[in-house]
This record gives structure tokens, sequence and C-alpha cells, in this order.
């Protein structure tokens, strides 16, 4: 059974990576946002699915010309062809971006298959294409020149490092305008239930600051008064 049922995904919907971090760092995760990465054009809807992943190391000339990609087996075109449906491609690019991840073809490629989106701690080529594309993408940086310049892809779907962030195949990815943090999988359902309950208390604060409401007692809620209203204030408005 996935992590990921239907129920969860509509909470992720309702949050943001901020309150996502927020209820990890409450469970002792501290390095879970992916570092550095940020969203190729506008992020038009959340990314969430769970990693499939791709490693790249250092290129060694000899083995990574040009003719590498004629290899059908070769791991970044392997990769891009058995991410499955509504996962998000992770790629550990050793956080750097002096040479492309992937390109528009790549990621139009990942759209056309329905993955979720393509995140790289290093960046992508081709970036004004990617930006229009229907697929969230997260990158450090444009990256013009080919990936053989700097990276040799190496591994499918075993444990990588992103962005100073441990992510392990699986694990649920979640992306808004901010960043994209990483979620472990067997934590999934009780950190969106916790985030969808914060996002409400939030708005509730939100409101009542936008009002002229002083945040002494309100937030955090150590007024007695203030949990009674904002229950009240729930109730009124269906959250």
């Amino acid at each position: 059974m996935s992590a990921l049922t239907p129920a969860i995904r509509a909470q992720l919907e309702h949050v943001s990576v901020a309150t996502v971090t927020t209820t990890l760092f409450k469970r002792g995760l501290r390095n879970q946002l992916i570092q550095g990465v940020y969203p190729v054009g506008k992020a038009r809807r959340r990314m969430i699915g769970p990693a499939f992943t791709l490693r790249y190391i250092p290129a060694r000339e000899d083995l990574n010309q040009l003719s590498v990609f004629r290899d059908h087996d070769h791991p970044q075109r392997k990769a891009v062809e058995e991410c499955p449906e509504n996962a998000v491609l992770v790629m550990d690019s050793r956080k750097d971006g002096r040479a492309a991840s992937a390109g528009g073809i790549l990621v139009t490629r990942l759209q056309q298959r329905g993955v979720a989106g393509v995140v790289t701690d290093g960046g992508f080529r081709d970036s004004p294409e990617i930006a229009l594309l229907d697929i969230p993408a997260y990158h450090h940086n444009p990256s013009p020149p080919t990936n053989l310049t700097h990276h040799q892809a190496i591994a499918i779907n075993e444990p990588i490092g992103c962005g100073d962030a441990p992510v392990f195949p699986g694990d649920i990815l979640f992306g808004d305008e901010e960043g994209v943090v990483v979620i472990p999988a067997h934590l999934v359902g009780e950190i969106a239930q916790e985030a969808f309950e914060m996002t409400a208390f939030e708005d509730f604060v939100t409101e009542k600051v936008r009002e002229g409401r002083s945040i002494l007692g309100l937030y955090p809620a150590t007024d007695p008064r203030t949990q009674p209203e904002f229950e009240a204030w729930r109730k009124q408005n269906g959250r």
C-alpha cells in the first residue's frame, strides 16, 4: 500500500513547505529541506510524490563522451524512462550547477509520462522552456552546458543526498514556491495531518493580526481564551 493516500495528498495540497519543516523539526528531523533549490519559473501547484532517485558523480572524461547517450541502459536515460507515474525524479548532482543535470527534452518526456516533478541540486539547461512546461521543476541555477561536462550518471533509485538532505527511494517530496522538503515515507500521514491543523490555526492567527490583534497570548496560544476562539472560528469557516 502506498504511503501517499488520496486523503494525505489532499491535506498536503493545503499546507506549505515552511509548516512541514516545522512538524519535522518537532520530531528531531532538521536536515530534510533540500538546500538551495528553487522553482524553475513560477510554481503553479504543489509538487507531491514519492522519490525516484538518480545519482551523479564527477565525470571521468574517458568514460563520459557524447556516445554514452546511445546506450539505452545509460542511467540518466533509464531514469527518465523508468521513473514511475506520479513519482518525483530527484537528482544528486553534488550541488554542482556548472553543467546541466537534464534539459528541456528530458523534462518534457517526464511530463508526458505523468511524472509529478523533477528536482536537482545542480542546474537545468533550457530553463526558459522548462518554466513553460506543466510539471513542477526545481534546480539551483540555469546551466546551459551539457551534463557530460562535469557529471556522470552512475546509479538509479538508491539513497542519495540532494542539497544536503537525505533522500531514500519512496520518501515523499513536497515542493511549493519556497522550495522542497523530504518527508520520510513512514511519517507522511502524521506530518500531513499536523501540518493541516497548524495551517488552520495560522490562518486564524493571521486574520486576527490583520485585525490589529497583538501576537502575545495569541501566537503561541498561551491566553486561555485563544483556543476556544479558534474553535469557534474554525466551525464558522468550515476548517
